[in-house]
């Protein structure tokens, strides 16, 4: 015995019968080693068992995932029903999820309004200190300009602080 499989073994005993010898005058007779065959079918009968022992494991898996698939599949209708009756009816869901939706935009809007409000007095106040500084400064500029004036004009009747000795 080599540890051959049954395939293999059916495989030899069909080249033996190939290759046999034909008795003359018998038709479609041959001759065969008679210690060869029951070699042969001896090793397929001691393999056979173990084959169909794995080929028996393998139906039992395959049943066994085919149950198991059937399991899940159950779970998974029995799941989608269970869902389909807690989402009660589509109209309710819908008008749910309108009215959240005009919770959100009125919230939006007050907060756009609040946040206008905020940035108004903010430019305001800003426009204000602007004004007040530019106020300041045209009046600073102002007297700074009439000083020149006086300085430089020679018909003002005050004394020039400028020396001439041109």
């Amino acid at each position: 015995m080599d540890n051959r499989s049954v395939e293999e073994l059916i495989g030899a005993l069909y080249d033996m019968v190939q290759d046999a010898w034909n008795v003359p005058m018998s038709g479609n007779k041959c001759v065969l080693e008679r210690d060869q065959v029951q070699s042969l079918l001896d090793e397929i009968s001691a393999n056979l068992p173990g084959e169909l022992k794995q080929a028996r494991t393998i139906v039992e898996a395959r049943n066994e995932v085919i149950t198991n698939a059937k399991k899940e599949a159950e779970t998974i209708r029995r799941a989608a029903e269970e869902r389909a009756r807690k989402m009660v009816s589509r109209d309710e869901i819908v008008t749910a999820a309108q009215q959240q939706a005009a919770e959100i935009i009125k919230n939006a809007e007050n907060k756009v309004a609040e946040l206008k409000h905020v940035t108004n007095s903010y430019v305001e106040e800003s426009l204000r200190q602007a004004e007040e500084a530019v106020a300041a400064t045209l009046g600073q500029i102002r007297e700074t300009r009439g000083k020149f004036t006086a300085m430089t004009n020679p018909r003002a009747n005050r004394p020039s602080p400028i020396i001439e000795d041109i």
